[in-house]
């Protein structure tokens, strides 16, 4: 469709039906572009409520530090982790609208979130610098898990980052998920890491370049015991350059 076209197409559509901001359920402003809020599903009241991550931030997991930063840059939620990875970078807080925006996405079937998504990705400058000229590597849902689903959000997250990023950022579904565990939601690092032990494998027939740059994404760094297992696994395959962005840190 011609991109004049489509903008009409829009602009009808919001007439009809107006959108509905998916955190405080008012009407979203959708006139005015960036002064607007630049979002087709937050009012601008909540899209100034996101927390953008910005540098200095934990070179692990990306939570951000305040004020004068000296000496070690791993944070405290990071204690214990014991990465197999370089570096992980976030692009906001699991908070408010942020967590809205996740929570339509996964389980709402909520698709049409992602426009947002990336549009936020593409305002987290330090995420994209580091997503240019990597092989982005979605953590895997299980087949089981997929299948409920419909589409794993990590994937769509990941091919989100590769637009707002560019520079060449291209995804590769490099792994798979053999153990079909529990959500690990309410559980502590030391209970997810026993129950992530070889869960995850190389996807198959896939094969790692030990010269090219890789880079797990997942929708929230939590704990951050989902990410290290798959960053194990791919360091076994020979990934040597191995970095973590996610969407939300909370």
């Amino acid at each position: 469709m011609h991109p004049l076209l489509g903008q009409l197409a829009r602009g009808l559509s919001d007439a009809v039906f107006p959108p509905v901001c998916v955190h405080c359920r008012g009407l979203v402003e959708t006139a005015g572009g960036p002064e607007a809020g630049g979002f087709r599903h937050l009012c601008r009241r909540c899209a100034g409520q996101i927390e953008f991550v910005r540098p200095p931030h934990c070179t692990t997991c990306g939570h951000p530090f305040y004020g004068e930063v000296e000496g070690e840059r791993r944070c405290p939620h990071c204690d214990g982790l014991d990465p197999a990875f370089n570096e992980g970078r976030t692009a906001v807080l699991f908070k408010g609208p942020v967590r809205a925006l996740v929570i339509e996405l996964k389980y709402h079937r909520g698709l049409h979130v992602l426009a947002d998504m990336e549009e936020i990705f593409r305002r987290a400058a330090h995420v994209c610098e580091l997503a240019r000229g990597a092989v982005l590597v979605p953590v895997p849902l299980h087949p089981r898990k997929l299948r409920e689903r419909g589409y794993n959000q990590a994937a769509l997250l990941a091919a989100a980052l590769a637009r707002a990023a560019g520079g060449g950022a291209r995804v590769e579904p490099l792994l798979r998920r053999l153990t079909d565990t529990a959500t690990q939601t309410a559980f502590d690092r030391r209970t997810r890491m026993a129950n992530l032990k070889n869960a995850f494998a190389l996807a198959r027939g896939a094969a790692l370049n030990p010269g090219l740059p890789y880079l797990l994404v997942d929708d929230v760094f939590t704990t951050g015991s989902t990410l290290n297992s798959c960053a194990r696994t791919l360091r076994r395959a020979g990934g040597l350059n191995l970095g973590v962005a996610t969407f939300g840190h909370g």
